[in-house]
This record gives C-alpha cells, sequence and structure tokens, in this order.
C-alpha cells in the first residue's frame, strides 16, 4: 500500500508530538493509540506511514538532528567539530540527553527499537562521522592509521553520558567544546 504522502511541516508536528510523549511517557508505555489521539491522526495511518513503533520513533529522532554531518565542511576537523557542536542550543541538548538516557535503558527490553535506532539514527550519523573524519584524512589533519578514529563516536557518547553520571550536570556546549578540545583532538593528534 502506498504511503500517504505527508506535507513537511505536518510531518515535523507529528515527530515533535511522537518526542514530546516519549519525554512524558517514556518508551515503554508509549502507544499509537496515545500518539493517534495526539496528533489528531487515525493508528491506520501512522501505521501505514511507519509500519511500527521502533520506526516512528526513530524517525521521530532522526528528524530531530540538525542536519546531516557529512554535510559540514569547514577545512578543518577543528572547526567541522565546533560546527557540529554549534547546531544544538544547550536547552535542546538537555532535552536530547534525558529522551536518550530513557531509550538506552528501553533498546535493552525491545531489540526492534535497538534495531530501528540502528538503521535509521546511529548508521547515519556514523556514516556522517566516518565522512568527516575521512576528508580530514584526505587533508593530512590525521594518519590514516591512528588508532583512535574508531573510537571517536565511544568518546563522544561516552561525554554525554558521563556528564549526568559524574557531576549531576546537564551536558551543554561549553563542556563538549571543551571536552573535544581537551580530549578528542589530542586523541587524533590534532
Amino acid at each position: 500500500m502506498a504511503r500517504t504522502r505527508l506535507t513537511p511541516e505536518r510531518e515535523g508536528e507529528l515527530y515533535e508530538a511522537v518526542l514530546d510523549l516519549l519525554r512524558e511517557v517514556g518508551y515503554e508505555t508509549l502507544t499509537m493509540d496515545a500518539i493517534a489521539a495526539r496528533t489528531r491522526s487515525s493508528k491506520a495511518t501512522l501505521y501505514r506511514q511507519w509500519g511500527s513503533k521502533p520506526e516512528l520513533v526513530a524517525k521521530a529522532l532522526r528528524h530531530n538532528k540538525p542536519g546531516d554531518l557529512s554535510d559540514i565542511d569547514t577545512g578543518s576537523l577543528r572547526g567541522d567539530f565546533h560546527v557540529v557542536l554549534s547546531r544544538t542550543d544547550d536547552c535542546q541538548m538537555e532535552k536530547d540527553a534525558a529522551l536518550m538516557r530513557g531509550l538506552s535503558h528501553a533498546v535493552h527490553e525491545y531489540p526492534e527499537l535497538l534495531q530501528a535506532l540502528r538503521e535509521l539514527l546511529i548508521k547515519p550519523e556514523m556514516t556522517g562521522f566516518d565522512e568527516m573524519l575521512q576528508r580530514a584524512v584526505d587533508r593530512g589533519e590525521l594518519r590514516a592509521d591512528n588508532p583512535a578514529l574508531k573510537y571517536i563516536p565511544h568518546m563522544l557518547i561516552g561525554a554525554l553520558a558521563a556528564r549526568q553520571l559524574i557531576e549531576d550536570r546537564p551536558v551543554d556546549q561549553a563542556f563538549l567544546t571543551d571536552y573535544v578540545d581537551s580530549v578528542v583532538l589530542p586523541a587524533l593528534g590534532v
């Protein structure tokens, strides 16, 4: 069956409603009925458009991401990282971090959510990071055999998780910028 074409505005409204509900009730309690009611849609339309709750949640999260990392090319890796970090304000970062903390538990209980997140969110992000890092290698900023290259996503995700855990403070641009300049770039030899 063909998908109904939504306007970008309507699609954005739907995704924002899904994320709001997700923040309010968590993944486990989130239902397609609740999404349909919140968005004044039919449940049949939601399933026809997105197929499943995990796919809808993953696409809502992807839609919420500020642009594609592979599009960033300032001419330097430091500049690229700083542009990535400047794309989201501190308030949105805090909301996103809380959402991801909630989902990090749900992925252990719902393998279909993990699969959807890997396919629709994580894989495109990793591809964008790989392209950004490869451009730095091509420019001669990084050695292609630098062993830290494969751990950059782990380092960044670790920083996001650890700040709240260790310092009981939300992640913000100042922290991430300092972390990238003090830890990530030196690990890469930049």
